[in-house]
């Protein structure tokens, strides 16, 4: 019989042959002699959304696997409810916590050597993709007689079988989206056409204003620099960038007057499109000279990246000794005054080198604002010196074998901390944070730090049980409590959203205030070593699961002196209260996800809470699918500043399609570039097309009783941020992969003026509008963007999509969603090249035939396969 428990969420990983060995002096079984398939049978068997898989495990080893020699432990993404199994098997499938896993033999089992084991199970809800979803990090524990750990060995010799089939490409049998095909796509692509070059933009984001004449000016590389008092940093960085570019030193002079070949920078009070201290004005002279003016010296900054966007491709791709640009100005301010990336680094450690290269990314798209999140469940990312089990604890995933103190393994991490192609552990020492900040401060890119309370704290809860422990043993009780976030007579029952019993710190306890009050300390000592500026601090806040404190002492305790207080649930507005008054009392600004501005009614529904509307309290809105659609302008009219995350459109963890090739999560549907960049801020019911499951919306109907934005609210709106959270994103390329090119639609929706389909009413109309200009954005990307970002900054990983195709009569039509990229085919069996033949219209084939879209640079897509 086969047990579910519960449920899980994951990423597949390869981990490397490796074997911890406990107690033994020789592997009984090395990393190789166990075998582990995994397939996705259907999505679609059963009229309910339900989905069967299976496992295969053969045994090539000389040991025989008995009901206590062993246990198979993995990751998997957590999919609703479990049912029961649709075969017996002498094996249990156990949820341990979070989307940890465990295979374990019951009484009697036996699985001799040569023999094989199949073990299929259900669960409700649905798998498509083959990275994301299947099980990951595999690794096989082996007991000795006693129970206790003997061997811990990761699976060398597992596959999952590839998604091909249609009942594994849909969610379930009503799923609405089409399938991922070839001849979908092409429908898909249809409306899609080349246009002639000067129809596309010059600048990504698309400037106030920008007037170009005929008349063009020759520059001679290399260029020089004239930096007026003060702008030394965007000489120097403009001369660093023109460098790598030209592989030619930059000369970069004080002074206030340019000649031929130089470009001048300076600031000067700027008035256009209101008053905005990041405006600049470019000219570009016909006698050979550029000037960039900013009303400050970001204002120079983002003039420098305008300029940096009209240096032609050629440049870049090293193709001329000739500069030549059209005579110009270009006038230009951000709509919003934030415009944010938010990075996790939590879930899965990003590098310091990956996150100095996001940072380089942001500026070139003119991002101000990083929003480093560096504490979850799965791991705490920066180094407090006086906590130092928060890094060494908490800093680390692994298998909890006794004597190790660490997380266990999540997202397919696997048994052992720092493994080579893992990414579960991993930290940012004090020195390597400081150089984060100085290098963003060098780029005009505000960090916030993320450290999230009262949930998400297991890796902080777990780290500070550890050091509990420790002084315990030296008997000194008052140091051991005084970081403590637990109320160890707790008997409170819940799980989080993602699946953990124990990720809540006891808001009760005076400790926890202590705790938040020391890792605010040493963050204000980083940024003040770093010379950044510290203005605000994001709390958090989100996902405290129904039933947290309910049967805590303490809580008890607590709520019997705050008779105003009647649900347990509000003690999170109590929390909140006491962590913002003492960021208030540092001077800074509070920000919080969407459920700090919330408090639940006598009814049990969550509305706005008054307490927090003074404008200090800076809510991040995420949720706008379902009932939550209007939360953001609701809380805006109470009177609360927000930056918009709606993850409909900015969550760029998403899967971009549902290829099962397409990595990402898709719990609030499929994301790709043209939804980042189709975006209306002030009114999202325009643009808000399809349900997260796909099915279209009747604007009019479904959205008629949502509240609007009231026009004097509008300031409220500080801006707008993409997200990435990291479950599926394993290391540089694939974090990269993720953003790109997403996030150059979203630094569209940042910074560009209203767009004419924001605001118009007819919605025939407004999505004809759409049309029409997606079509010019996604012209610009194919034949300026992408292959611009193939060498800038060295270079970036940038997803180009699939070809669509079909063959009617013999006869092969072809196209792209990215008008401009080459499409190349072949009907021999043989990979597309920049050699095969190019598409360039209807064409007679014979046999298989194979396509793949080329950007200019030779970056190519994934293959298409047409039968």
């Amino acid at each position: 019989m086969i047990t579910l428990f519960k449920q899980s969420r994951l990423v597949l990983s390869v981990i490397p042959a490796l074997a911890f060995v406990v107690a033994a002096e020789s592997e009984p079984l090395d990393s190789s002699d166990l075998s582990v398939h995994w397939e996705l049978v259907s999505n679609t068997y059963h009229e309910e959304p339900r989905a069967k898989a299976r496992f295969v495990i053969e045994n090539n080893s000389a040991l025989k696997l008995t009901d206590g020699n062993w246990e198979l432990f993995y990751n998997q993404r957590p999919v609703r409810t479990p049912i029961s199994s649709v075969a017996t098997s002498p094996v249990e499938l156990v949820w341990i916590n979070g989307n940890w896993w465990k295979l374990s033999p019951v009484p009697e089992f036996e699985l001799g050597p040569g023999e094989e084991l199949t073990i299929t199970y259900e669960v409700r809800g649905w798998w498509i993709k083959e990275e994301s979803d299947a099980p990951a990090g595999l690794y096989i524990v082996l007991y000795d007689d006693e129970g206790n750990d003997e061997a811990i060995i990761p699976i060398d010799d597992y596959s999952v079988e590839p998604f091909v089939r249609p009942e594994q490409m849909q969610r379930h049998r009503t799923d609405p989206l089409s399938l991922p095909t070839p001849e979908n796509r092409h429908k898909q692509a249809e409306r899609m056409k080349v246009l002639d070059e000067k129809a596309l933009h010059r600048v990504i984001p698309n400037p106030v204003r920008l007037e170009a004449h005929d008349e063009s000016a020759a520059f001679n590389l290399p260029l020089g620099i004239v930096y007026e008092e003060g702008l030394e940093n965007e000489a120097d960085y403009l001369a660093a960038k023109l460098g790598e570019l030209t592989a030619r030193p930059i000369v970069t002079t004080p002074g206030t007057e340019v000649e031929a070949n130089g470009v001048l920078l300076q600031t000067s009070r700027l008035r256009f499109d209101g008053a905005n201290e990041e405006a600049y004005r470019l000219n570009v002279r016909s006698d050979s000279t550029v000037t960039i003016t900013g009303a400050t010296e970001a204002g120079v900054f983002y003039g420098i990246q305008t300029l940096r966007h009209l240096l032609p491709l050629e440049v870049y791709l090293g193709e001329t000794e000739q500069l030549h640009l059209p005579v110009m100005t270009v006038e230009d301010a951000p709509r919003f005054g934030y415009r944010g990336l938010h990075i996790d680094v939590a879930r899965n450690f990003q590098s310091r080198e990956t996150l100095l290269k996001s940072i380089d990314l942001m500026a070139f798209y003119k991002l101000n604002v990083l929003h480093f999140y560096l504490t979850d469940d799965e791991g705490w990312r920066i180094e407090i010196k006086d906590l130092p089990e928060l890094t060494e604890v908490g800093g680390k995933r692994g298998h909890p074998t006794e004597g190790l103190q660490l997380l266990p393994p999540a997202y397919g991490s696997g048994p052992f901390p720092y493994a080579e192609g893992t990414y579960g552990s991993g930290y940012y020492t004090r020195e390597e944070f400081v150089e984060i900040l100085r290098y963003a401060k060098d780029r005009h890119v505000t960090v916030i730090p993320s450290i999230n309370l009262p949930a998400h704290a297991r890796a902080a809860i777990r780290a500070m049980e550890v050091r509990y422990d420790r002084f315990m043993e030296k008997g000194d009780e008052e140091a051991a409590n005084e970081f403590r976030l637990i109320d160890p007579d707790d008997t409170s029952e819940y799980v989080s959203p993602q699946r953990y019993t124990d990720n809540v710190a006891n808001v009760a306890r005076e400790s926890v205030y202590h705790f938040f009050e020391k890792v605010t300390d040493e963050l204000e000592e980083m940024y003040a070593e770093a010379g950044a500026p510290f203005d605000i601090m994001h709390t958090g806040g989100d996902e405290v699961s129904e039933g947290a404190w309910a049967e805590s002492p303490m809580a008890r305790e607590l709520l019997d002196t705050l008779p105003d207080i009647k649900d347990p649930q509000n003690l999170q507005a109590y929390f909140s209260r006491r962590v913002f008054d003492s960021l208030l009392d540092r001077g800074l600004e509070i920000g919080g996800w969407e459920e700090v501005a919330q408090i639940r009614d006598e009814s049990g529904a969550y509305v706005p809470n008054p307490e927090f509307a003074g404008g200090d309290v800076i809510t991040y809105i995420w949720r706008n699918q379902g009932r939550t659609r209007d939360l953001a302008y609701r809380l805006a009219n109470e009177g609360y500043p927000v930056v918009l995350c709606h993850r409909s459109n900015f969550y760029f963890d998403l899967a971009y399609s549902n290829h099962p090739r397409d990595p990402g999560h898709y719990s609030a549907g499929f994301i790709n570039t043209r939804d980042a960049w189709q975006y209306a801020p002030y009114d999202i019911y325009k643009t808000t097309l399809r349900t997260r499951r796909g099915h279209p919306i009747d604007i009019d109907e479904e959205f008629a009783e949502m509240e609007r934005l009231r026009p004097d609210a509008r300031a409220n709106i500080l801006g707008v941020q993409a997200h990435l959270w990291t479950e599926t994103v394993f290391g540089q390329d694939m974090l990269e992969y993720y953003l790109l090119p997403r996030v150059v639609g979203f630094a569209e929706s940042a910074w560009a003026a209203e767009r004419p389909f924001e605001v118009i009413t007819d919605r025939e109309e407004r999505e004809d509008e759409m049309q029409r200009a997606w079509n010019v954005f996604a012209n610009t990307l194919a034949r300026k963007q992408l292959p611009r970002l193939s060498v800038l900054d060295g270079g970036y990983n940038y997803r180009i999509p699939m070809p669509g195709g079909v063959v009617k009569n013999g006869r092969l039509k072809a196209n792209i969603k990215y008008p401009g990229l080459e499409i190349r085919y072949t009907t021999n069996g043989e990979e597309p090249t920049l050699e095969s033949a190019k598409y360039t219209g209807p064409v007679e084939v014979s046999g298989p035939v194979k396509l793949k879209a080329f950007d200019r640079a030779g970056r190519s897509s994934e293959t298409t396969v047409l039968e």
